[in-house]
């Protein structure tokens, strides 16, 4: 698709420029900025490339209204679609892709009014911004053809060959600032809301093994070789699976999602199943979430803000899905505390809490 001069045409270089001022600023080595930058840049470079792409299909008319019609204006200009609008508004990408841009919209929200000035967030997120950027130019591609793929500008970073001990890693954790561990506690969480099909696919986390090729057999071959899982044989996918069974952060044993997890009624059920009578209710169970502040209530800004011991959110389907654990717990509750059913509604209704480390076994 060859665009003509005008907004479309504008809002799309706008975007490209700002994707590559992005990796600009990522693979400089004494960046100290990288991530903050990286992350801030590539929302903007997504939110233009939906705003070219939504006025190239619908118009002007990626504006926010008041609920009389007009436009919400904000320093005298229209508001604008925010990105997450964006992706609402689109409502074709694939899971994976989503959760990736959802990821880095709350990252960014969550380190917007910090300064992290240390490495281990930028090596913790390093698969998620690789696809961050793969799917830009995916996206990109989708939208405006293949001539608009930037992927000749791009070059592979050069790395460092030394590895620090492990020694040397939990010397580094432990002086981690409270701002920067509750990033990495933010980013632990998600991925353990993550169900295995979107975490492991590439849209959502490029997971790369480098390994030095010894010799080319001729030598005008490239120095890297980027290959796609697809286009490998079974004996070599076989091989890789193998190697990355001793480097993978999580290990996958099942191919389903949401293995383990139950719903409120079977949690419900198994409870009452084990007291031998009928004392927990859908209604108490949420009583009870709420009393012990084990998941946020629904409509929350931040729905994965759970006690992932006990609560999980489920992306896919908007919804939250609970750990054996809290089965166990809430068992425990009923057969230690003698708080009743009664109370228990009475303190939901004070806006009381309860703490629950003074309930566990």
């Amino acid at each position: 698709m060859k665009l003509r001069k005008g907004k479309t045409k504008t809002t799309l270089e706008a975007s490209i420029d700002s994707a590559l001022l992005a990796v600009e600023i990522y693979n400089k080595p004494r960046t100290t900025f990288r991530s903050e930058a990286y992350i801030s840049l590539m929302v903007i470079a997504w939110t233009r490339l939906f705003h070219a792409y939504f006025n190239n299909t619908i118009g002007d008319k990626y504006y926010y209204k008041k609920t009389n019609g007009r436009y919400e204006i904000v320093d005298g200009e229209r508001k604008a679609w925010e990105l997450s609008t964006c992706i609402k508004k689109y409502n074709k990408l694939k899971p994976a892709m989503k959760s990736n841009l959802n990821f880095f919209i709350r990252l960014r929200n969550k380190i917007e009014h910090r300064h992290i000035d240390r490495r281990e967030v930028d090596a913790l997120i390093f698969g998620e911004c690789q696809s961050f950027l793969y799917n830009f130019e995916t996206q990109l591609i989708d939208f405006f053809g293949s001539e608009y793929s930037i992927n000749e500008a791009l070059v592979y970073s050069l790395q460092f060959s030394q590895i620090r001990t492990n020694k040397q890693e939990k010397a580094s954790k432990s002086a981690l600032s409270k701002d920067l561990a509750d990033v990495v506690t933010f980013v632990e969480k998600y991925r353990k809301n993550l169900d295995d099909k979107v975490y492991n696919s590439l849209e959502y986390s490029i997971k790369l093994i480098q390994i030095p090729k010894i010799s080319n057999t001729n030598r005008a071959d490239a120095a890297v070789e980027f290959v796609k899982w697809n286009e490998l044989s079974q004996e070599d996918k076989e091989a890789f699976e193998q190697i990355s069974v001793i480097i993978k952060d999580k290990k996958v044993t099942v191919e389903a999602a949401n293995v383990g997890r139950l719903k409120p009624t079977e949690v419900v059920n198994r409870v009452n199943k084990s007291l031998n009578k009928k004392i927990l209710s859908t209604n108490l169970h949420a009583t009870l979430y709420k009393l012990l502040n084990i998941r946020p209530p629904n409509g929350s800004e931040d729905p994965f803000e759970t006690q992932t011991e006990f609560c999980l959110y489920d992306e896919t389907h908007d919804d939250y899905v609970y750990q054996e654990a809290w089965v166990y717990f809430l068992i425990h509750f009923f057969q230690s505390s003698n708080i009743t059913p009664t109370q228990l509604r009475m303190m939901e209704k004070k806006g009381e809490k309860l703490n629950v480390d003074s309930f566990r076994l």
